[in-house]
């Protein structure tokens, strides 16, 4: 809905209302309001009213604001967007006699709630982008210590910081099953401009665990209630709105300690309907805990979920000295641009790899260049190839001298694929894998000194069932 509208020195310090009507059904509203004059000396200040009284007043310090439910641009205030009649709240200061200005108010609703972020795009070059997928502030359960050092609920900007600090390009705050985090957020995103709110919740269940990303409605998570009989009633939900599902830490222990960590779904969860599995969580990076067995045995079972990783972190002012500091481990994403689509995009293409430290700058990147092809495959891609066919491998690896490239073909070793020592700050490994025909993942890893897991990549997969793992949206 486009608004157009004069301004003259008869409504010099008076208030202008411009009414328009919010149809039903709306879930986000956008108001973008320009004028023309303002070299002349006029100023004109917005605010907006809902049927039921005040929503907001930004005066002339924004041009755009966005309402939601769950959040709002600051100085709004997020809640329903109730249909009927709404106005803008033209405040006039000064307007000069003679001048007259044109203002527009183009006003945007969105109906169907889709993929969004807090902003649009904050790199626009395609690239390997650093992130922490899985992290919890005062909107739940995380704490930090405050000016007098007891310990409270941690606001999000300190978890924030500490991204910054850890040289992260993205992060998802996943407080348990509550949405007002996004209202903090979208106020955060415009001051840090370089690091990417990717907007998150975890699903917090009796039986499991589950990240949802890109999306700001509510989801009800009562799992095991007329309403949610089983976790995939709200993984459908997730994918009919755009966005992903990620199973949580399935191999945690659960009881007292932690209610519902492990994943035992019942009834059993459709792995069809997940994008990604948490193959590494910063509560248990190594050992028998970590996720990475039961990602590796949906691979087996021929589901081509991509494995990510999160620090679970719980208290966002530990340094990134900790071990379980933010961005440990770091999942490091190639997407076409920095942006909300643009990540999940390429989590859901699989391109990824696990950066266990937490470093800046390791990389662990695979690709493959069959006969013919026209263009080389990526982790997370797939090919058919027949029997006796061959896939030419390069594995390029950066900082890690000293440790040891180890390349499996469906979760085993492989005497086609030997282990490589690594020697240089920046290497690059050649292999080459012969196709039996039949179904094969085939995946690099990077250990250390004490064969202890430092680097973790995605599968090429070989003569997958096409469709077969988690949505696919790009």
């Amino acid at each position: 809905m486009t608004l157009h509208g004069t301004i003259t020195h008869a409504e010099n310090q008076t208030y202008v209302r411009v009414p328009f009507t919010v149809p039903a059904g709306v879930s986000r509203l956008t108001v973008d309001f320009h004028y023309n004059t303002q070299r002349q000396g006029t100023r004109i200040d917005l605010g907006v009213f809902d049927p039921h009284g005040f929503r907001g007043a930004s005066g002339g310090n924004k041009s755009e604001f966005t309402i939601s439910r769950t959040d709002a641009t600051p100085s709004y205030l997020p809640g329903p967007v109730d249909p009927g009649k709404w106005y803008l709240l033209l405040a006039v200061p000064n307007i000069r006699a003679g001048v007259v200005a044109q203002y527009t108010a183009q006003i945007s609703f969105m109906k169907t709630p889709g993929v969004e972020g807090f902003a649009g795009p904050l790199n626009n070059n395609p690239g390997w982008y650093r992130g922490d997928l899985h992290m919890h502030t005062g909107h739940s359960d995380g704490s930090c210590a405050s000016q007098s050092g007891k310990p409270v609920p941690c606001p999000v900007f300190v978890t924030a910081e500490t991204a910054v600090k850890r040289g992260l390009n993205f992060i998802a705050i996943t407080d348990h099953n509550t949405v007002s985090q996004y209202d903090a957020l979208r106020e955060l995103q415009p001051y840090f401009n370089r690091l990417l709110f990717i907007p998150g919740r975890e699903i917090t269940t009796f039986h499991g665990h589950a990240n949802v990303f890109g999306i700001t409605p509510f989801i009800d998570y009562r799992v095991g209630t007329p309403a949610v009989p089983s976790i995939n009633t709200v993984a459908r939900k997730v994918d009919s709105m755009g966005g992903l599902i990620s199973i949580n830490h399935p191999n945690a222990p659960t009881g007292e300690i932690c209610l519902g960590c492990g994943w035992h779904p019942d009834p059993p969860a459709d792995l069809k309907l997940f994008g990604a599995i948490e193959a590494v969580n910063g509560g248990a990076l190594r050992g028998p805990y970590s996720g990475v067995s039961y990602w590796e045995h949906v691979l087996d079972e021929g589901y081509r979920i991509t494995g990510i990783g999160g620090s679970d972190n719980h208290h966002g002012d530990w340094p990134i000295t900790h071990p379980d500091s933010v961005g440990i481990p770091t999942t490091v994403v190639y997407a076409q641009r920095l942006s909300v689509p643009g990540i999940l995009d390429g989590i859901r293409a699989g391109h990824v790899f696990l950066d266990l430290t937490g470093s800046r700058d390791r990389m662990l990147v695979m690709t493959a260049e069959p006969a013919g092809a026209a263009a080389p495959l990526q982790m997370g891609d797939a090919i058919s190839l027949a029997d006796g066919q061959t896939l030419p491998l390069a594995i390029n690896v950066a900082g890690c001298p000293g440790w040891t490239l180890q390349l499996l073909d469906n979760g085993k070793a492989d005497a086609e694929l030997p282990s490589a020592a690594l020697t240089a700050p920046d290497q690059t490994v050649h292999a080459t894998w012969r196709s039996d025909g039949k179904r094969h993942w085939i995946l690099p890893e990077v250990v250390n000194a004490s064969g202890e897991l430092e680097m973790l990549g995605n599968p090429i997969y070989v003569n997958f069932a096409p469709q077969r793992g988690g949505p696919r949206r790009l």
